[in-house]
């Protein structure tokens, strides 16, 4: 895929182009935002948001990572979300009902495990979304982006619009809020997953 001809193209209005670059990030995307958001159709929704809006802003784009860039916009539409969701409140049927199912399907890294390893990376997942979800926004970002996704310190920087220096000052905070958090709800996890210090 050559995505430097893909984004002149979909800047000049072509969304075959277009389409073609959100299935290359789509599921970047939609992990970010679920690790954000921390509920299955609200990622989905943000994901689609923020995908529409790179679309009709693609002439703000100006060079660089483009991945970084529409990770920026997709954190931007998660922190909409979250901000609507404190002026209005929680306690949604949606959000009640969707606590068993925080962890999709395609997030449970090898298919072909057997059911009792399945049910441990689930329970796995479960807890550090539960610990994420304790963050703070500013950590939770850094944490994601570097930790989950992959991401280096410049770029992670880049995508949450701060200096590298507070990148790395809120991820060292953010990992060790993590750990805690996890030793906390250990005995609740698998031995496999637990932290050495709690065998």
């Amino acid at each position: 895929m050559d995505e430097i001809k893909l984004i002149q193209d979909a800047r000049r209005g072509d969304v075959d182009a277009f389409n073609l670059l959100v299935e290359a990030y789509q599921r970047r995307a939609y992990n970010l935002a679920y690790r954000l958001l921390g509920e299955v159709d609200a990622a989905a929704d943000a994901t689609q948001e923020a995908f529409i809006s790179a679309y009709h802003h693609m002439e703000q784009y100006r060079g660089g990572s483009f991945g970084g860039w529409l990770m920026r916009i997709v954190t931007n539409t998660c922190y909409d979300e979250r901000r609507r969701r404190k002026r209005r409140g929680e306690s949604s049927l949606e959000a009640i009902t969707a606590e068993g199912e925080l962890t999709p399907r395609f997030l449970i890294q090898d298919h072909d495990d057997n059911p009792e390893q399945q049910a441990q990376q689930s329970a796995l997942s479960e807890a550090i979304q539960s610990c994420l979800n304790a963050l703070g926004d500013d950590q939770r970002i850094v944490a994601i982006l570097c930790d989950i996704q992959g991401y280096d310190y410049a770029e992670a920087a880049e995508i949450a619009g701060v200096a590298l220096g507070t990148v790395k000052s809120r991820l060292s905070r953010a990992r060790q809020s993590l750990r805690e958090c996890l030793r906390g709800i250990g005995e609740l996890l698998p031995g496999s997953y637990r932290l050495k210090e709690e065998e």
